[in-house]
């Protein structure tokens, strides 16, 4: 009777939600065209407008949203299907799959909990040599595995809850012990790995896609790694140091989680010979994605070299590749979604959007423009139920602003680039990651959202002094 109540409970919102969404997209429909806008452009935007509310309100999975949207482009006469379907052939969407491939032979292999394990030996003596050690291990990780969800979920969260258990900090009991610290340490410290390196997440390799297509800014793999670099370390560094402050474990001595992972190492024994041979692999992929000035292959080809290496050397067989259902989902929603801000950009509408805007915002200088983008952008977080889905529907819209209003492209790419890394932590929903470690149970809601904020504004002040600093000396702006 029960389960009956939630299912109808359940479907109602359901309903309301695909309600909202549809109503949204018809009204912006039957709006009158703003007069630079094609007719097209205008209801592609409709559409676009009530996909991203499906995302966000998620009445459906997003492929079955992404399906839907498709499918009305197509029905209305908007887009051919070739224009609909191109986005699956984006080399962007191709490099995300490689991403989550990448991610299953590092936790097949266990060369991912090695590589925590060992740091966890040598510096986890207390829960804040502890939390950079983990930290450490997650950045390292990034380098290699560019989904933090996959890192997330498959690697370091279980390696976390086993050292909290280790501790005697469960989720019903104490886990201000230590749980709920590393929790938070590693969480928000992924933001930063994520930022450093442009495939250490998914969302970064849209923002160059959007970079060059909007911007006509075409960023190497060594090119944002150099602009991230320095603010990066900084912001890498503080984070551990001030949620101790802030948030601190009331157990400040961990030996029992060295002794753990001096155990884990011992019943993983040496490495195998599959671990070095993916650390050989993960090797020549690094080099050759921070080559590809030199080489001229993209980082979709090197990404693909290395899964081909993956795959000939049997590290992944083939039903490990089909049976990967994160990757394949991945593929669809955010192809299809590509195929429609890909579209509008074709139609001109985020360049005559961006004039519109900068009209309204004339006699404003570009660095107040830029910090009330920026304020905006961050804002609509809270809207949103994914970071993929917030970068698709907000990023090209706000860049094209934000250089419509004289912002310099280079500063604009950049700053609301790592906007989509920094804000992952803001709610427990804002991304996967955070909807990983939350999942765990040893952070309240309202203390997540908190402490969201508040290492969100410390972000801000790292990021907008040493990092706009930084960017001056390399001559962004």
């Amino acid at each position: 009777m029960e389960d009956a109540k939630k299912e109808k409970s359940f479907n109602k919102k359901r309903w309301i939600s695909v309600l909202i969404s549809v109503v949204l997209g018809i009204i912006i429909w039957f709006i009158p065209v703003p007069g630079a806008f094609s007719v097209n452009a205008w209801h592609l935007f409709a559409i676009f407008v009530a996909t991203a509310f499906g995302f966000m309100l998620r009445p459906f999975p997003s492929g079955v949203v992404t399906l839907i949207a498709l499918t009305a482009t197509m029905v209305t006469g908007i887009l051919q299907v070739p224009e609909a379907f191109e986005g699956f052939s984006s080399d962007t969407i191709w490099l995300i799959v490689s991403a989550f491939l990448f991610s299953r032979g590092l936790i097949k292999t266990g060369l991912g909990r090695r590589i925590a394990y060992f740091l966890m030996a040598r510096f986890g003596s207390s829960s804040l040599k502890l939390s950079y050690s983990l930290s450490l291990g997650d950045l390292i990780i990034s380098a290699f595995v560019p989904s933090n969800t996959a890192r997330s979920g498959g690697i370091m969260y279980p390696i976390v809850r086993s050292i909290a258990s280790v501790a005697g900090s469960e989720p019903d009991k104490e886990p201000r012990k230590i749980g709920a610290y590393l929790i938070m340490s590693l969480v928000h410290n992924d933001n930063i790995a994520s930022g450093l390196t442009m495939t250490a997440c998914a969302g970064n390799l849209l923002v160059v896609t959007f970079a060059a297509k909007i911007a006509n800014i075409h960023l190497s793999w060594f090119s944002w790694f150099l602009m991230a670099s320095v603010p990066a370390l900084v912001a890498f560094i503080a984070t551990p140091w001030v949620l101790y402050k802030i948030f601190p474990p009331t157990m400040k001595k961990t030996p029992e989680a060295r002794i753990a992972a001096q155990q884990a190492l011992g019943d993983m024994g040496k490495m195998s010979a599959e671990e070095k041979l993916l650390s050989l692999i993960f090797a020549i992929t690094i080099i050759g994605w921070a080559t590809t000035g030199i080489t001229g292959l993209s980082s979709t080809v090197v990404a693909l070299v290395g899964l081909s290496l993956m795959t000939l050397t049997g590290i992944l067989k083939w039903q490990d590749i089909t049976t990967e259902k994160g990757a394949w989902d991945v593929m669809f929603w955010m192809g299809g979604m590509y195929s429609l801000a890909d579209n509008l950009s074709k139609m001109n509408f985020f360049k005559i959007f961006a004039r519109y805007v900068a009209r309204d915002l004339h006699g404003i200088s570009w660095p107040l423009g830029l910090a009330i983008l920026i304020f905006i952008f961050i804002a609509t977080t809270y809207g949103f139920a994914s970071g993929i889905s917030h970068l698709l529907a907000m990023y090209p819209v706000f860049l094209t602003v934000a250089i419509g209003i004289g912002v310099p492209p280079f500063l604009a790419v950049m700053s609301l680039g790592i906007c989509t890394v920094l804000y992952q932590t803001l709610t427990h929903y804002a991304s996967g990651p955070a909807a990983v470690y939350f999942g765990g149970g040893y952070v309240e809601q309202g203390t997540w959202w908190r402490l969201g904020l508040e290492m969100l504004l410390m972000n801000f002040v790292i990021w907008g002094f040493v990092g706009f600093t930084w960017w001056k000396i390399l001559g962004l702006w």
